[in-house]
């Protein structure tokens, strides 16, 4: 491997054509800057200069050697550049479930990024109970998870208020038994909630779609693939619309947790907190 200092060195030793000049660029003496030129020749088994030329010039071999001794000491001062950067150098780990990330959640977090730029926000979107695993094992720093009751050390905690919904045109009059469900993958929160409900009504049921996301569970629904159980502030804007004979269901919580109570981090965590309030409104 080539040392920087002696390709300096030497560079310095080729553009001013002097050993003299070249020291006074590098502020050794000539002495210093000559052993270090040796030294690279040894390294390298080549003459890299003649030494009798006035002014002095690099060799075939030399000349070979500059472009690429360029291009080392300039990635070399790149590298350092970008270590003695501290953009992106701390992690911020953040789980949200899908429904969560909206404009407003990715503003906060947009605008937090530009104050803090040492910061690297790391989110992931999931289901809450794998979330809450996550959270409970130090995985990220803030989780938002919904849940039927919030824990006693969650930061802040806002009802989900939930309905049975179905394709809202054309409307049907029931669902034959047994109901075709539209559900989540297994361990999804929404899923067991509905088979619990449904079992207490006493009415056969079956899967007859499952989607991996949100987005593919409304898209379920709104072709009348069957009813499903989701919360009602999803819904909005989609082709679904309640459905009235399974009545009313309880409320869930988002409830938003965080490790730190101080600092960059918890700032985060509060501004999160006002957003979801806001869903509230």
């Amino acid at each position: 491997m080539l040392d920087p200092r002696l390709l300096r060195a030497f560079i310095a030793i080729a553009d001013a054509g002097s050993f003299t000049q070249a020291a006074e660029r590098l502020n050794m003496t000539q002495s210093t800057i000559s052993q270090q030129l040796a030294r690279l020749e040894d390294a390298v088994g080549q003459i890299l200069v003649d030494r009798d030329a006035r002014p002095i010039l690099p060799t075939a071999a030399g000349e070979r050697l500059l472009g690429y001794g360029r291009r080392i000491l300039a990635l070399q001062h790149e590298a350092e550049t970008a270590l003695g950067d501290p953009a992106g150098t701390t992690p911020v780990r953040i789980g949200v479930p899908e429904d969560i990330v909206n404009t407003t959640m990715a503003e906060v977090f947009g605008d937090f990024a530009r104050r803090h730029r040492a910061a690297r926000l790391d989110v992931t979107t999931g289901l809450s109970r794998d979330l809450t695993r996550r959270y409970r094992a130090s995985e990220f720093d803030i989780v938002v998870v919904k849940e039927a009751t919030a824990e006693p050390d969650c930061r802040a905690s806002f009802p989900e208020p939930m309905a049975w919904f179905e394709r809202a045109d054309p409307a049907r009059s029931d669902w034959a038994d047994p109901i075709p469900l539209v559900a989540f993958p297994p361990g999804g929160l929404y899923r067991e909630a509905m088979f619990e409900r449904i079992e207490r009504e006493q009415r056969r049921w079956y899967i007859a779609f499952s989607g991996s996301s949100l987005r593919n569970v409304l898209v379920g629904v709104e072709a009348g693939l069957g009813l499903s159980l989701l919360p009602r502030s999803v819904t909005i804007g989609h082709r679904v619309r309640p459905y009235v004979p399974l009545g009313a269901e309880p409320s869930m919580v988002v409830s938003l947790y965080a490790w730190e109570k101080t600092g960059p981090v918890a700032e985060l965590a509060e501004r999160m907190t006002a957003v979801l309030a806001a869903r509230q409104s």
